[in-house]
């Protein structure tokens, strides 16, 4: 008996054909089928409203992003960097603001603007990372001395490494 291929919206039709049943206890089947009820529910208000169609997935980026750069200074951004294509996103913000910009937005969005834009390349950005201390994976797995010479002891003088 060869395979049976299924796909998401078959189930989901599926699901829908028999939820829209009288009969069928929806919370058991949002079991079967292993959805969520909410999921069911929703499936099953979609399919009312507009047939089919809107079974499918639908994208997950928000339709609306209230808090988005304003797309003229987006624009003031990619057109200052290309006039400075050494200046970062702290001196191109600074840079907006003496030029009377009123909303300059943090240098970290400013950098992602230019990224966005492709004009930050990736070996460059590399070579401009802060330097970051070594670390070790466990305690007292490297072991480091400051050594400036001898210190007085009662005894005398303590030369640890005289020979």
């Amino acid at each position: 008996m060869p395979w049976q291929e299924v796909s998401t919206m078959s189930l989901r039709r599926e699901f829908v054909m028999l939820g829209l049943q009288e009969e069928v206890h929806r919370a058991e089947l949002c079991g079967r089928f292993g959805v969520s009820r909410k999921t069911g529910y929703k499936w099953l208000r979609r399919f009312q409203e507009e047939g089919l169609r809107r079974l499918v997935d639908r994208p997950r980026r928000p339709e609306h992003s209230p808090h988005r750069t304003d797309p003229a200074l987006e624009a003031a951004v990619v057109a200052l960097r290309k006039r400075h294509p050494a200046w970062g996103g702290r001196k191109l913000q600074r840079r907006l603001r003496d030029l009377g910009h009123r909303e300059v937005p943090a240098p970290s969005t400013i950098t992602a603007i230019l990224h966005r834009h492709g004009l930050i390349e990736p070996a460059e950005s590399l070579k401009h990372t802060a330097f970051r201390r070594f670390e070790h994976e466990a305690p007292n797995r490297l072991w480091q001395m400051d050594f400036k010479g001898w210190f007085a002891l009662e005894a005398g003088r303590c030369r640890p490494f005289a020979l």
